[in-house]
């Protein structure tokens, strides 16, 4: 009876200014193949990535090239920052916020530099992972440059 009132989805936000693509396209097999779980991914236009939900920031990477999130209803996100950007060391990359943080779907989290990574990275193609598969009864995703909403995910109670 309690779970009538649970979340059923969640609507992510593109994470990037950009073009929202098939994960199955990012240039490693551990996205593409979806080993981590499934999602999209985003080629950006701008280095301001933000919150793709409401939730609480449950890892950055000491590099900052990536971040976990846990939304209320229990999605596991992780949002990686371009590909072998941790070969990067950090360089290029500012955080604007900290472990344990509640944010909103659309708080900056981290910033960086695009030219640079692109430059020095294999790819700056970011991927949105829901890495707790198991809670993803249903994924949609919204194809094309900046959509409103990237992907609504249907939740598993």
């Amino acid at each position: 009876m309690f779970g009538l009132f649970k979340k059923k989805s969640e609507d992510f936000l593109p994470v990037l200014k950009g073009k929202v693509v098939s994960i199955e396209e990012v240039p490693d097999v551990v996205f593409s193949q979806k080993m981590l779980g499934d999602g999209f991914a985003i080629e950006p236009e701008n280095g301001i990535v933000v919150a793709p939900v409401d939730g609480v920031i449950a890892q950055i990477f000491p590099t900052n090239h990536a971040f976990g999130i846990v939304t209320d209803s229990g999605l596991e996100i992780l949002v990686h920052i371009g590909i072998d950007t941790v070969d990067l060391k950090g360089q290029g990359f500012e955080r604007f916020v900290e472990v344990d943080q509640k944010v909103k779907a659309g708080t900056p989290i981290i910033k960086f530099d695009l030219a640079f990574v692109r430059a020095n990275a294999k790819s700056v193609m970011t991927p949105v992972v829901v890495t707790n598969k198991e809670k993803v009864k249903s994924m949609h995703v919204n194809y094309g440059v900046n959509p409103e909403i990237a992907a609504t995910v249907e939740i598993n109670n």
